[in-house]
């Protein structure tokens, strides 16, 4: 009954808006304010998420932590379903931004795959909590990335650009002409994804602290030297 009263007060508000927004959380400031705290909620929203996962993860407790209250969360969000599908949905936007702005036809096709491979690795090994939510997601069998309207369309332009970069390889003889871009993307994840997510484990079970600089920095050689060799055409 509690929840019932508490989502009708949040429908209240948003079709009333005003002092009714205020009451449920609204900052009084503006599209600035409201801008700020929403960002201010996502970015307490992944550290929760990331480290505890959705069932884990308690409003009250990302609330508390942006000096903000259970009311605001949902009157931004809706649920914590919600939220954790607006965390999700930043978090790729993240990494397809970083590829968008890479100049890659400024370089030749084969220097330009390795750039991409070491962008993406880096990208992992800066982000474990995006390597965490994605985790966490597959554990949900992807159900809530799959409610994101514009999310394959995001990832149809990560893949046009890197079939793009493939073709221009094939027509100046630097790769070999039955590669997938598809495929080659998930490789190159796979190898950074892996990295991240089985660090701990392999650093224990090897004795290699795989989080050093020189580890970090060896490794991504050897993935860039991976994906290189796999599209390379033959001599």
């Amino acid at each position: 009954m509690a929840k019932r009263n508490e989502a009708k007060s949040v429908t209240a508000a948003r079709r009333t808006g005003g002092v009714a927004a205020r009451q449920v959380g609204r900052p009084p400031g503006g599209d600035r304010d409201a801008d700020a705290t929403r960002n201010n909620i996502l970015a307490i929203a992944i550290e929760e998420f990331s480290a505890k996962g959705l069932a884990g993860s308690r409003v009250d407790e990302i609330a508390e932590r942006t000096h903000t209250v259970k009311r605001m969360i949902y009157y931004y969000f809706g649920s914590k379903e919600g939220l954790y599908r607006a965390v999700l949905e930043q978090a790729y936007d993240r990494i397809r931004s970083l590829e968008s702005v890479l100049d890659l036809d400024s370089l030749p096709a084969d220097e330009a795959l390795r750039q991409l491979v070491k962008v993406t690795f880096d990208f992992h090994n800066k982000h474990p909590e995006f390597v965490r939510l994605v985790m966490n997601e597959n554990i949900h069998h992807g159900v809530h990335i799959a409610q994101l309207p514009n999310i394959r369309e995001r990832n149809r332009t990560a893949i046009a650009t890197l079939r793009k970069l493939l073709d221009r390889g094939v027509k100046t003889g630097k790769f070999r002409r039955d590669l997938d871009p598809v495929e080659v993307h998930m490789t190159i994840s796979a190898l950074a994804f892996f990295n991240v997510s089985n660090r701990h484990t392999f650093s224990n079970i090897f004795g290699r602290d795989m989080t050093s600089p020189k580890a970090v920095d060896s490794r991504r050689e050897s993935v860039a030297d991976i994906i290189s060799r796999w599209c390379e055409a033959d001599s």
